[in-house]
Order: C-alpha cells, then structure tokens, then sequence
C-alpha cells in the first residue's frame, strides 16, 4: 500500500500540525498483567482520537491536488469532502478541513452520540443525521456525494491508513522491542496501518486484532477466510460498532495478523476502569477494547512486553456512567 519512505513523509506531515503521543510502561499495568505493557496514548490527540492522523494527511493530499487541478483547468474537483462516522472519523475530517479550508459534511446515525455530534459541529462540520446505523448513514453520504459534487471520504482509504501508521511508527521506534500489540479493530485502518508500519520496518511483533463480541464481523471473517458480513453490530462500544468488513482491510489482516479476539462488552467496560484507576486516563470503549483482550489473554502474555492501542478518549458521560459507574 506504500513505501517506508511514503509512509516516514505521512508521519512528517501529520507532526506538522500534531504531536508525537506518548507510549508508556505502566506499573500498575505490569502488576495487574504479569506483562510489561506499552499504551499507546491516541486519547491525548486534539480530537481525542487516533483517526485525526489520516484527517491530516487525506486533507493534505485533497488540498494539494486541488490547487494542481484548479491552477491546470481553472476549477475545482468538488465542493468539499463528506462522509459517515460513529463520531471519531467524523471529528478527523472536520479538525483537518478546518486546518485546510475545505467544507466538510458529516452524516451520523439517528441517535448517534451527542458529545461526539457537537464536538463534530464545534469543529466546523455540517451534520446530518440519517439512518439507524453507519451503514444506512454510511449509503446517505454516498449519495449525497454524487449530489451535490462532494468527494466521499471512506472510513478505510490509502491516506487514511498512511496517516494513523504514523501511531505506529511512533510506537515501534520509542518502545522497546514488542512481543505483541493488541489494535481495536472498526473498519481497520488502525490495525492494518499497525501491520504494514511493523512489516516495513521488519519486526517480529505479533499483531492481534480484538473486537467486541456483539460486532465480530472480522473475527467471523478472519476465521473463515473470507468476508463474512454481520447482520448486527450490538455493542457500546461505538468505535468498533460495524457489521460489514472492508475487503480490502481485510485482505491485509488475513495476510499478516496474529489473531481476532473478541470481548464482551462487560470487559470493555472493566478495561475502562482498570484504564482510571491505573493510569487515570479516561479510554473510550474502543480504545479499551485491547486491554479488555489482554486481561483475557494475560496467561499467555505472561513475562512479554505487550504494547496497547488506547485508540481514543471519547466516551459520552452518561454511556459512562451508566455502563462503567
């Protein structure tokens, strides 16, 4: 999908207008495991998630070739960029269309997250809300794309994946050598950027998909080798919520990842305290999600160095308190 040195220039785009987050060994992390355990912190990004990196370095691209396009035929490709999201995704292209002046339209579903709608709006996104899930918001934008000459902004894309690989760059190069990483998996871009990142730079590090129980299409998928869509995507975690695979994700998790865990969303929500009570950083459901996994599988990482993908930080208070108070 690209070179080290595409993926080293994505990184210097993305530390342009974002800075290195930290990964860090926690003790108490390394007490209650048995394992040394590197967390990722995505959750200290200006959005409060990792997908802003591929924000950055898809709205870079977009501008550039824009102004080469306006300055060749006196004109412009579109009116802007639209797409559909859950809310991490959305809050991306809206932080980066502010930072690049392009018009971004968000579609979300109906009863969607009210925090992540107004950091979205807040951000400077028109928001819709269509259909009871990301798949019905998702086929809304697309129409809406081909109307009204706005480019659909998928939720898996090569910029996209480019720029969040950057988290692992960042990783592999300031830790010490891995065993494993534990990388939620929504549509996939964290996971497969985290793959194609460790296999450029030639490491032995095994990378473990997880999932939530209630929204397993990969897992199902990865067992059988082929796309298998889900018919339900039941799970609080609202950043791994998907029923349907992206092919082309799962074309390179097939190739190249460890294994697809699932947890229940009981565990997600423990992963979520042990994250406050032991690092006192607040991790959304997803982003939870690889601790959750972890805990499950803490015999076998026993005496490892692990490293953890807190994916993100935005977890609505009242999900919160319901769920994890």
């Amino acid at each position: 999908m690209f070179s080290l040195s595409e993926l080293e220039r994505a990184a210097d785009v993305v530390h342009v207008h974002l800075s290195a987050t930290p990964q860090i060994a926690w003790p108490l992390l390394r007490k209650r495991i048995g394992a040394e355990v590197w967390v990722k912190h995505e959750n200290h990004l200006p959005t409060g998630a990792f997908k802003v990196r591929g924000g950055v370095v898809f709205a870079e691209g977009y501008s550039r070739q824009e102004r080469t396009s306006s300055d060749e035929a006196g004109g412009h490709r579109g009116r802007g960029l639209i797409s559909a999201t859950r809310g991490n995704h959305g809050q991306s292209l809206a932080w980066a269309g502010g930072h690049f002046g392009l018009p971004v339209v968000i579609v979300v579903p109906v009863g969607n997250s009210a925090e992540k709608n107004a950091a979205m709006a807040a951000l400077g996104a028109t928001l819709i809300e269509h259909g009871a899930d990301f798949e019905e918001a998702r086929e809304a934008a697309q129409r809406r794309a081909a109307a009204e000459d706005l480019v659909f902004v998928p939720s898996f894309a090569p910029d996209l994946v480019k720029g969040v690989a950057s988290y692992a760059l960042e990783l592999f190069r300031s830790a010490p050598p891995l065993d494993a990483v534990y990388v939620p998996i929504g549509l996939g871009s964290g996971i497969c950027g985290t793959i194609l990142a460790r296999d450029l730079l030639g490491l032995g590090t095994e990378v473990i998909g997880v999932q939530s129980v209630g929204a397993d299409c990969y897992a199902r998928s990865f067992a059988a080798g082929c796309v298998v869509a889900g018919n339900r995507a039941d799970t609080r975690a609202d950043g791994i919520a998907v029923r349907q695979p992206d092919p082309e994700a799962l074309r390179i998790i097939l190739g190249a990842a460890a294994r697809v865990v699932t947890v229940e969303d009981a565990a997600i929500a423990e992963a979520i305290r042990v994250y406050w009570t032991d690092t006192h950083n607040l991790v959304e459901g997803a982003g939870a999600a690889p601790l959750a996994a972890l805990i499950k599988e803490r015999e076998v990482m026993r005496g490892k160095r692990v490293g953890l993908i807190a994916s993100g930080g935005n977890i609505d208070l009242a999900l919160f308190r319901s769920w994890v108070g």
